[in-house]
């Protein structure tokens, strides 16, 4: 069974406004370093993957280093493994694409500017990463919001135009 939602029009529905992309197979890539960029790091928080502290530890880290409170430590890292993983399949790409920018905004402002643009891989001593992911990655989520996931997109198969 195919649920097919309504076609973005001036009338249309706000479900199918969001679902709604073109065909354009230039998405994929983006869709995937997005997905590598922001899973990888939700991981890290969440599970302890990739070298990371898991979710007790990055509680506790982020709470005492930076004043984040637990329950959007958790929502982030929640966000950031299935909002990644969704993103990947082009599912609620405008979204998730959002959700996700509004995720880095905050890490921007609220960790990582104190440390400049650089992400200062221990090159210069006791100074953090800068914003430079950051950018990177809103540069990802504003190509998603403006085009939607393109082709090989399941919002492609929702939705198609």
């Amino acid at each position: 069974m195919k649920f097919c939602v309504e076609p973005a029009t001036p009338g249309g529905k706000i479900l199918g406004r969001l679902l709604q992309t073109g065909n354009h197979p230039a998405m994929l890539p983006v869709r995937l370093a997005l997905t590598t960029i922001v899973f990888a790091h939700g991981a890290q928080r969440l599970f302890g993957w990739f070298g990371g502290l898991g979710i007790s530890a990055a509680i506790i880290f982020q709470r005492e280093a930076f004043g984040i409170p637990a329950f959007l430590t958790v929502s982030g890292a929640l966000l950031e493994v299935f909002g990644g993983l969704a993103i990947f399949l082009g599912l609620l790409t405008r979204p998730m694409a959002f959700a996700l920018s509004v995720d880095m905004l905050v890490g921007l402002f609220k960790v990582h500017l104190a440390s400049g643009f650089f992400i200062n891989w221990h090159f210069v001593p006791n100074v953090g990463h800068g914003i430079e992911m950051n950018v990177a990655v809103l540069g990802l989520t504003l190509c998603l919001m403006s085009y939607g996931g393109g082709a090989f997109s399941a919002d492609r198969w929702l939705a198609p135009s």
